[in-house]
């Protein structure tokens, strides 16, 4: 006989989760949109190759859109209807307004539901849900599950490398990375999320083989002397590079858990052709 369990884990589809993995931990994903006229798709519904090609040749960059407030609503009774807490774990709120969707959804269930702003995106996200959704399975009630995201919050790092700035720029989502606009034909540029979860410029790099020196170049200083970390290399369309990166962290380090994901759509839509290592350095 199965017991209740006490704390159920929502998210949203920016969390880049693995289908397999979201079965495997019971995770609610609730999905945002990327729209190419008046065509809606729903994160996870357009394979990479097939939204490259799509956005590509479409006239316009696509737009994106949050899930609306009826949508968390929706998740959150039923994640309500096997567990008796949920934990909602969201993208920036620097970045997108999904968090505030969020906290209205939850509005009529009280303290029932908690409301976390993850202030990161993909993995930095995503090690944020998986560890919350750990300790969920393993038992843990409300507060030591977000204590468990907070901490893992407080302690994941992130780098995101893209090919070009067109997207993010026409997106409106540059900030603080608009500084490295002049004279990027040739460069590379690499970006973090900053502790108020804003993008934070790291770096331009002359062509790929310096953007990969640099990335691992970073990595290396935010581990800040750990030799033991779990990691995650996150790419769109960049399949060859996120090897190269596997390989050479699995070389480095000593490393407790790897995942190799391909982004969703959404956060494509805004960086265009990307690589990104996500990681929480060992204790």
């Amino acid at each position: 006989m199965s017991t209740r369990p006490t704390v159920a884990i929502v998210t949203d589809s920016t969390s880049d989760l693995p289908p397999a993995l979201v079965a495997d931990l019971g995770i609610t994903v609730v999905p945002l949109y990327v729209h190419f006229g008046d065509e809606v798709f729903q994160d996870g519904e357009l394979s990479q190759p097939e939204f490259f090609d799509r956005m590509n040749a479409a006239p316009q960059l696509p737009t994106t859109s949050t899930p609306s407030a009826g949508a968390f609503e929706e998740a959150f009774e039923r994640a309500l209807s096997v567990a008796d807490r949920v934990v909602s774990l969201n993208i920036s709120s620097a970045l997108s307004g999904t968090v505030d969707a969020a906290r209205a959804g939850a509005e009529r269930f009280g303290d029932r539901v908690h409301v976390h702003d993850a202030l990161n995106l993909s993995w930095g996200l995503g090690w944020q849900v998986v560890r919350a959704a750990r300790a969920a399975r393993a038992g843990e009630t409300l507060a030591d599950v977000v204590a468990v995201a907070e901490r893992t919050r407080d302690r994941v790092r992130m780098i995101v490398g893209i090919d070009k700035l067109d997207n993010l720029a026409k997106g409106g989502r540059i900030g603080a990375v608009s500084v490295f606009m002049g004279g990027l034909l040739d460069y590379k540029v690499t970006f973090t999320v900053d502790r108020e979860g804003k993008y934070q410029p790291i770096a331009r790099s002359r062509g790929a083989k310096a953007a990969m020196r640099d990335t691992l170049e970073w990595v290396k200083q935010e581990m800040n002397g750990a030799t033991k970390g779990a990691f995650c290399v996150i790419h769109a369309l960049s399949a060859d590079r996120a090897e190269q990166m596997r390989q050479a962290l699995e070389a480095a380090y000593d490393v407790t858990e790897m995942f190799v994901v391909e982004t969703g759509v959404v956060l494509a839509t805004h960086t265009g052709t990307a690589w990104g290592i996500a990681f929480v350095p060992g204790e």
